[in-house]
């Protein structure tokens, strides 16, 4: 399965959920991969520390092969790299990123992301793909290439009036690219129960008949830890609150075969 973790506007939660939810996967025993295109490269600094600063291909040597042409093109997986986490690879980001964006769209290399992780076949159970706060063409991508769309929602009104168009947006790479394409629901991030504006943004969106997804994400700044320290909730504090609620929002994505065998 491979989800793209998409939302225009920036701030609202795109990498650390992306992240979270990948290491939880991988911890329980998926082989997992993150495509990170954003050029802020959050989710790379994220998985992999000080070591995001080595010297590596990622997906700016990848997207920037798809221009050139050579007599031996690299493989998918020679752009990816494992994380210091067993089961979890990643296919860093680059500042680079940016500077290729133009070339890339004049070219129409929109499937090119789509293709490769085709190519890499069964090797991965899961693959979540954090995205650039903004509808580009390495946004497109990820749509074209994923099946299921994950969309943070940061109990903010500018959120919640982003969201019409880009539900919409979504609707149109679907008609138009990507048939399999579905909105998996809205994660609520940085959800505060005791205050009355999250809760009445939420509400409303639920009883507009919106996908929102269980469980909601607490605000916490143990996640700034986690950043800090570059270890996912899952491995910095198990037994916390955000930890055993970001288990609960992936078991809640899991296909209904899988969620009833974990029942069991």
């Amino acid at each position: 399965m491979r989800f793209v973790v998409f939302n225009q506007k920036g701030g609202v939660g795109k990498s650390t959920i992306t992240c979270n939810l990948a290491a939880i996967s991988a911890q329980q025993g998926l082989r997992t991969l993150v495509v990170d295109l954003d050029p802020q490269g959050n989710s790379t600094r994220y998985l992999l520390g000080a070591g995001a600063d080595e010297d590596r291909d990622t997906a700016a040597e990848f997207f920037d092969q798809t221009l050139k042409f050579t007599l031996r093109n690299q493989d998918t997986d020679e752009f990816i790299t494992a994380t210091p986490f067993e089961h979890l690879d990643l296919l860093p980001s680059s500042p680079k990123l940016e500077e290729l964006h133009s070339k890339l769209e004049s070219r129409y290399k929109i499937y090119k992301l789509r293709d490769a992780l085709d190519a890499l076949g069964a090797r991965y159970d899961r693959i979540y793909i954090d995205t650039p706060p903004a509808l580009n063409f390495y946004t497109r991508s990820a749509l074209i290439a994923a099946q299921g769309c994950l969309i943070p929602f940061d109990c903010d009104d500018f959120s919640r009036r982003a969201l019409y168009a880009l539900l919409e947006s979504v609707q149109e790479i679907q008609a138009d690219h990507n048939k399999a394409l579905k909105v998996t629901g809205i994660v609520v991030n940085q959800f505060q129960p005791r205050a009355n504006l999250p809760q009445q943004l939420v509400q409303e969106l639920i009883d507009e008949g919106l996908p929102v997804l269980q469980p909601y994400l607490s605000a916490s700044v143990k996640i700034k830890e986690s950043h800090q320290r570059a270890l996912p909730m899952v491995h910095l504090d198990a037994r916390h609150k955000l930890t055993q609620e970001y288990l609960a929002l992936h078991a809640a994505l899991q296909p209904a075969p899988a969620r009833r065998k974990a029942a069991r």
